[in-house]
């Protein structure tokens, strides 16, 4: 080859790649590549034998058109619970990595993972947790029950929520990639400057486009459900009538609607820095550190709240179900939720109390730190008193709401520890900040979706979970927590550090090693949680329940188990608060049999698939450099946004004999159905 010919090839090659190269795959010998290698076999064996079973039974079709690009809200709802049950299991394989490093990473044993690789791990995990499995288990639980709950035969912009549902899955497809091509961010869940600023390499720009693209879909998503609550209640169902996950529905979205833009400017600006060599958080270079530090937790500090207010919906479902009895104080509930709402936005300096802002400034953060645990704790006292003499049945979902009440409560009080700003100068950059966080996130949050999975499972597919596994979930989950976090809060107290990979003191180890039996015990939670799901569905007949099993007061038991595409038959006006309770109370509950109309319905489509997916080419190829690729991916969007627009025909109606039938026999007909345009 001539001398003169290299140059030529590698301008070839790097117009063709940008900066990927081979470089960028895990192909060493040493444990840490090993790791990586051993796990991409694992998906591999795992996503082929997928895809064999689905070629195998010809599921292809079926699932592109019932699934993949269906614009119904409870599909749409299943498959982001289904995505935050995946990425729960990754997310907690950080999590067992990390807690396994530090239980025996001491003295002369640097464990296993080196520190950049430990970075990437404890970076990974909280941005995986919070975006794709929390936000993920919410927006999918918000996306099933509140349209039922208010009588709404779907969400006022369906094609919007498929669109979110694959913006989220473009930003998860992201995140994986980058566990097997280059690396992931070490600047941690929030991308913190310098860090962020100046790392080399792909990994941070991973984090900033899959978080780009999930977020969009989450603001998709917001902007949908506060319209559909706001314009498309049933009659007669005032605010003050609806049901309380509707109201923390509707706030939690309100929130989603004004924080996300927050982060989404505060990615772009991070991602101008690096692409373009602006400052805008460069202190020596004319920007200001303290400027992400801040737009950052403005969308943070509400995302808190985005996450736990859902959850207080589902409980405030879940007790009056289960006491056999209204809930008590629903007027004050209502006003407390909003209270939360507004207050979330008053309390984000808290987060960074020691980065020297004045005693007037963190005074003033402080107060209303504190002030927001007092609806919080409005909240908690009317569970009880709906509880106190109610017949309390402790099935599964009421066995999460009690241990919600101790752990949540717990959590909270450490909170109202962490809201004075002198406590805060010690414990900040504690492990005591970290089984805070984890006490209220997993006390409140996973501990509610767990509650409200197993509440709302038999009206989406007709029969209930095992109970059995389900109690096994439970203390796992409730013990596991326990015995993981309760020694990081002696440590904390102790003075014991965050983010270290590796200790000198030996005496702290068995608070380690503690810690991480107890994400053992988690674990096995999550694995009899699997269990659970697995059984279930092996002995559905056995478990098979009617379309009200728990005898719910709430419209959405009002609807056979599963519900039809359509909802309603006939729209339903509510006269009540408990709207399903007041129709059987009043004998208003026995469904229409005749005079059924013709259902208008939106059509399935696929732009959303296309526009996720060449968004995630425009991401990938973002991070690497490929200029033509994302140029090309980009007008590619443009153009398929342009295409979806001018397609007309986006709707189709449910021949009323259809109706008729599904009403009578509970099943479709496929040579009865009929579809006309």
């Amino acid at each position: 080859m001539l001398p003169h010919t290299m140059p030529h090839r590698a301008a070839i090659w790097n117009f063709i790649f940008g900066r990927l190269s081979l470089a960028a795959f895990p192909l060493g010998s040493n444990l840490e590549d090993r790791i990586v290698q051993f796990t991409f076999i694992g998906v591999v064996v795992i996503g082929v034998a997928i895809l064999a079973a689905i070629t195998k039974y010809r599921k292809w079709g079926y699932l592109w058109r019932e699934w993949f690009t269906t614009v119904d809200h409870k599909k749409l709802g299943i498959m982001y619970m289904i995505l935050g049950t995946v990425m729960l299991v990754r997310g907690f394989a950080d999590a067992i990595m990390m807690r396994s490093q530090q239980a025996f990473a001491f003295g002369a044993n640097m464990g296993y993972l080196p520190p950049h690789h430990f970075d990437q791990i404890f970076s990974a995990h909280g941005s995986i947790m919070i975006f794709f499995v929390a936000m993920a288990y919410i927006i999918g639980l918000m996306n099933y029950v509140m349209p039922l709950q208010i009588g709404s035969r779907d969400v006022a912009f369906p094609y919007l929520n498929n669109l979110g549902f694959w913006l989220t899955f473009g930003g998860v497809v992201l995140f994986m990639i980058s566990l097997f091509v280059g690396d992931f961010s070490t600047a941690g869940w929030l991308g913190y400057p310098p860090v962020s600023e100046l790392q080399q390499g792909p990994g941070v720009d991973y984090y900033i486009w899959g978080l780009q693209l999930s977020g969009v879909g989450s603001l998709l998503s917001g902007i949908n459900f506060v319209v559909t609550i706001l314009k498309m209640r049933a009659p007669g169902m005032t605010l003050m009538k609806m049901p309380v996950f509707t109201w923390t529905t509707l706030c939690t979205s309100g929130l989603i609607v004004v924080s996300f833009p927050f982060l989404t400017a505060s990615l772009l600006m991070l991602s101008i820095d690096r692409y373009l060599g602006t400052h805008f958080f460069t202190s020596g270079m004319g920007g200001n550190l303290m400027l992400y530090i801040n737009l950052i937790w403005v969308w943070g500090h509400p995302e808190v709240y985005i996450l736990i207010l859902p959850l207080f919906g589902v409980y405030s479902e879940i007790v009056p179900t289960f006491s056999k009895k209204p809930l008590f104080g629903y007027s004050s509930m209502v006003y407390a939720t909003v209270a939360i709402m507004v207050l979330s936005y008053l309390v984000w300096l808290h987060h960074f109390f020691t980065m020297g802002s004045g005693p007037a400034v963190n005074s003033f953060f402080s107060l209303t730190t504190m002030l927001i645990s007092i609806p919080t704790g409005v909240k908690i006292f009317n569970w009880l008193f709906t509880m106190y003499r109610g017949r309390v049945h402790l099935s599964v979902p009421m066995l999460w709401v009690l241990g919600f009440l101790f752990t949540f409560s717990l959590g909270g009080m450490t909170g109202v520890m962490l809201s004075v700003a002198p406590a805060d100068f010690l414990l900040h950059n504690s492990l005591f900040l970290v089984a805070h966080f984890h006490n209220v996130i997993i006390g409140g949050v996973v501990f509610g979706i767990f509650a409200a999975i197993n509440y709302w499972f038999p009206k989406a597919f007709g029969f209930k979970l095992n109970e059995f596994w389900g109690k096994v979930t439970f203390w796992c989950w409730f013990i596991g927590f326990w015995v993981a976090f309760g020694p990081l809060y002696i440590m904390g107290l102790m003075g014991v550090t965050r983010r270290l990979s590796h200790f000198t003191d030996m005496s702290l180890q068995k608070w380690e090693i503690a810690a991480w039996i107890g994400a053992l015990i988690i674990f096995c939670g999550i694995a009899a949680f699997i269990i659970q799901i697995a059984v279930s569905i092996k002995d559905r007949k056995k478990l098979a329940c009617g379309n009200d099993p728990w005898d719910g007061r709430t419209l959405e038991w009002s609807t056979s188990s599963p519900p039809p595409e359509y909802n309603f038959a006939f729209i339903p006006n509510v006269r009540d608060r408990d709207a399903w309770m007041d129709m059987k109370e009043n004998g208003g509950d026995r469904r229409p049999m005749e005079g059924f109309n013709l259902i208008h319905m939106p059509k399935n489509t696929a732009s959303g698939v296309v526009i996720a997916a060449l968004g995630c080419i425009c991401g990938f190829a973002l991070t690497w450099f490929i200029w033509w690729l994302a140029i090309a991916s980009f007008i590619g969007i443009f153009v398929a946004i342009i295409v979806h627009a001018f397609t007309y025909r986006s709707d189709h109606h449910i021949p009323a004999a259809d109706v008729s039938h599904f009403e009578h026999t509970g099943n479709w007909n496929p040579e009865q159905q009929g579809v006309a345009a």
